[in-house]
């Protein structure tokens, strides 16, 4: 498991990192300044998670039950939210209307939330310190 976690993590930081160029070099020509920044904050999260997957798979203080759903809360979260942010941003780009499921942005948040929450319970019930 630590090792799944570990390339999800892996993946989802190289494409923050490809996202996160994408928005600063090709998007500045076709979406305002405002879906810029909302683009960036969709990449700034899914950076956070990367980092936090792959700290999470680089331990032992977690049971295994904690670290997988932790890792489907986490992927779910990210798509929802993230993915729901890089589509709003580019909206105008697009012949899907990303305002239709715009409600998913919060969901994503919340299971990002749940994730850090599922983690902490971990922690504390962890009997080694």
């Amino acid at each position: 498991m630590n090792k799944k976690i570990l390339i999800v993590g892996s993946i989802l930081g190289i494409l923050g990192i490809i996202l996160g160029a994408f928005a600063a070099h090709g998007l500045e020509k076709l979406v305002d300044t405002d879906a810029i920044n909302s683009f960036e904050t969709g990449v700034r999260y899914q950076i956070y998670h990367a980092f936090f997957l792959l700290i999470l798979g680089s331990t032992s203080f977690m049971s295994l039950k904690s670290k997988k759903a932790i890792l489907y809360v986490v992927i779910l979260g990210v798509i929802f939210f993230s993915g729901s942010i890089y589509g709003l941003a580019t909206n105008n780009l697009s012949s899907f209307d990303f305002k239709t499921i715009a409600l998913i942005t919060p969901i994503g948040g919340l299971l990002l939330i749940i994730a850090w929450v599922v983690m902490l319970i971990g922690i504390i019930r962890n009997k080694v310190d």
